[in-house]
């Protein structure tokens, strides 16, 4: 099946391959704290106040989340399977909170994709530096075919 002729037509990025890979990296920041309290109100004290955040299970300021697993976002929308695409479900599990200034890396397969729709599953995680498991999970992704809408 070529591309013209299956579910795949006009996605920017054509149709992946099982197998397919792609990462990103940032390295976290306070303003990243500041910024999804900013968007959804989250002000647990374990992101503001360091010295309760020090006494606490993760013995720091954590970033939240949010903020540990949006680095998918961008792998999906940008990368793999590229732009155009969106989340369809995601599920999640968090086994390392992430620390304000801690490089983090997403990283996004392919496990299976439909050849008559734009519709994927992938396995995804975040690791921190040392390489450990921050987050992993699968999520399910649609790509709208945006080639030719401009």
């Amino acid at each position: 099946m070529t591309n013209s002729q299956n579910g795949w037509t006009n996605v920017v990025n054509g149709m992946p391959s099982v197998g397919q890979a792609a990462e990103r990296s940032r390295t976290t920041t306070l303003a990243d704290i500041q910024a999804f309290t900013e968007m959804t109100g989250d002000r647990n004290p374990v992101h503001y106040d360091e010295e309760l955040a020090k006494k606490t299970a993760f013995g720091k300021l954590i970033v939240q989340g949010g903020v540990t697993t949006g680095i998918l976002n961008a792998c999906v929308a940008e990368d793999l399977p590229g732009p155009g695409t969106v989340f369809l479900n995601t599920n999640l599990n968090f086994r390392k909170a992430v620390g304000v200034g801690e490089k983090i890396t997403g990283r996004v397969e392919i496990a299976e994709m439909r050849a008559d729709k734009p519709i994927c599953t992938l396995k995804v995680s975040v690791t921190d530096g040392a390489g450990d498991i921050c987050v992993e999970g699968t999520a399910t992704t649609y790509t709208m075919p945006l080639n030719g809408l401009k």
